[in-house]
C-alpha cells in the first residue's frame, strides 16, 4: 500500500498523522559550537584596559614616590652630601681607582655589576629549578628585611631631622618595627591583596633610592642601558635565564614567588576539598617584575636630581609611554616580552633631549623675555 493511502485511512479513522520519517537518518547530530567564552573572559581579563591601567597606576605610585623622597629628604643630594659607593663600583674618583675617563670607568662598574647580576639570576633559576625554595624564601626574606628595616630607619630618621619632629628613638624604634613586620608579613606569609601590592611598591621604591644614592653618576646610566639590553636577552633567549624561570613555573603549574613578581590582580576560585568549598587565590592579569619598577624609578629619580621638573616629568611620560607600548605588543604576541628596553630608552632619549636641548633653550627663552 502506497503511503498516500496509509494517510488517507489514517484520515478516515481521525487517527492522527503518523511522524515524517529522515529517510537519510533517524539520529541527527547535533551541531554543537565551541565554547569560547572562558578564553575569551581570560583574554580580556589578562589584556584587557582596565588590567592595563592597573599596571599603569602602581608603576605611576612607584615613580611618584621617590620622586617626592628625593625632593624632601637631603640624604640623596648628591652634591651636597659626601658620596659613598658600592663596593662593586670600585672604579670611582673616591676610591682612587680610576682609569682617567668616567665613560671608561661607568663601562667597567657596568660589566662588573651586569656580570654580577647574571651569577645571581643564575642561581636564582637554579634553586628554583631543583625546588630549593626554602633558600629562596630565605634570600628574598633577608632582603626585605634589610630593606623594610633598616633603610626604613634611615629615612624616617632624615624626615624627622628635615622636618624638625620631636620623636624620640623609642618611637623611630616602635614605628619602624610595626611597619617591617607588617610588610614581612604581608609579602611573605598573608595579607590583603591592596597592602601586599602597596609593600612591594615601597620595597621597589627603595631599591630603586638605594641605586640613585651609592652609584656613580656615569654608572648609573650605563647600568641602566646595559640592564635593559640584558632584559632582552634573559627573556627572549631560548636560553634566557628569566625565560626558563617562567617556563618551568608554567611546566609545574606554580606561582613565581609574589616578593618577585608584581600581579596586577588575584582571581579566586572555588576547590573542592572533603566535600566541602574552599577558596584559593589565583594570580591573573598582566604580570610585571619588581625589578621593572626599580630601574623605572631609578630613571625618574635620577632625573628629579637635576632639579628641573621639565625632565622628570618628559622622563616620566617616557617610561608611561613605553610601558603601553610594550603592553600592546604583549596583547599582540600574547607571551612573555621584557619590560625594560622600550621605556629605558625611551626614558634615556628623553632625558637627553629635554635636559641638553629644551632645558637651555628655555633659560634662554626666559632670560630674553620670549614666551610661545
Amino acid at each position: 500500500m502506497s503511503s498516500v493511502a496509509v494517510e488517507a485511512e489514517r484520515h478516515e479513522n481521525g487517527e492522527p498523522p503518523a511522524p515524517e520519517e529522515n529517510p537519510s537518518n533517524q539520529n541527527i547530530p547535533e551541531v554543537v559550537e565551541p565554547e569560547d567564552d572562558d578564553a575569551e573572559e581570560q583574554e580580556m581579563l589578562k589584556y584587557g584596559a582596565k588590567h592595563v591601567m592597573m599596571l599603569i597606576v602602581p608603576v605611576s605610585l612607584c615613580m611618584i614616590l621617590v620622586i617626592f623622597t628625593i625632593r624632601i629628604i637631603t640624604m640623596y643630594d648628591q652634591v651636597s652630601q659626601p658620596q659613598v659607593y658600592l663596593v662593586y663600583t670600585p672604579f670611582n674618583e673616591q676610591t682612587k681607582k680610576t682609569t682617567g675617563s668616567p665613560i671608561s670607568d661607568a663601562v667597567l662598574n657596568m660589566l662588573i655589576v651586569l656580570g654580577l647580576v647574571i651569577v645571581m639570576t643564575c642561581v636564582l633559576v637554579l634553586l628554583y629549578k631543583y625546588r630549593c625554595y626554602k633558600i629562596i624564601e630565605g634570600w628574598l626574606f633577608l632582603s626585605s628585611l634589610i630593606l623594610l628595616f633598616m633603610f626604613t630607619g634611615l629615612n624616617l630618621h632624615e624626615i624627622v631631622m628635615r622636618f624638625n619632629f620631636a620623636m624620640d628613638y623609642i618611637t623611630i624604634s616602635l614605628v619602624v618595627w610595626n611597619f617591617g613586620v607588617m610588610g614581612i608579613i604581608s609579602v611573605h606569609w598573608k595579607g590583603p591583596l591592596i597592602l601586599q601590592q602597596g609593600y612591594l611598591l615601597i620595597i621597589s621604591a627603595m631599591m630603586a633610592l638605594v641605586f640613585i644614592k651609592y652609584l656613580p653618576e656615569w654608572t648609573l646610566w650605563f647600568i641602566l642601558g646595559g640592564i635593559a639590553v640584558y632584559d632582552l636577552f634573559a627573556v627572549l633567549c631560548p636560553k634566557g635565564p628569566l625565560r626558563i624561570l617562567v617556563e618551568t613555573a608554567e611546566e609545574r603549574n606554580e606561582q613565581i614567588f609574589p616578593s618577585l613578581i608584581y600581579s596586577s590582580t588575584v582571581m579566586w576560585t572555588v576547590t573542592m576539598a572533603e566535600g566541602e568549598p574552599e577558596q584559593e587565590p589565583e594570580e591573573q592579569g598582566v604580570k610585571l617584575g619588581l625589578g621593572d619598577f626599580i630601574f623605572y624609578s631609578v630613571l625618574v629619580g635620577k632625573a628629579a636630581t637635576a632639579d628641573d621638573w621639565n625632565t622628570v616629568m618628559a622622563c616620566f611620560v617616557a617610561i608611561l609611554i613605553g610601558l603601553c607600548l610594550t603592553l600592546l605588543i604583549l596583547a599582540i604576541v600574547k607571551k612573555a616580552l621584557p619590560a625594560l628596553p622600550i621605556s629605558i630608552f625611551v626614558g634615556i632619549i628623553f632625558y637627553v633631549c629635554t635636559r641638553w636641548c629644551i632645558k637651555p633653550m628655555c633659560d634662554q627663552m626666559a632670560i630674553s623675555q620670549v614666551y610661545v
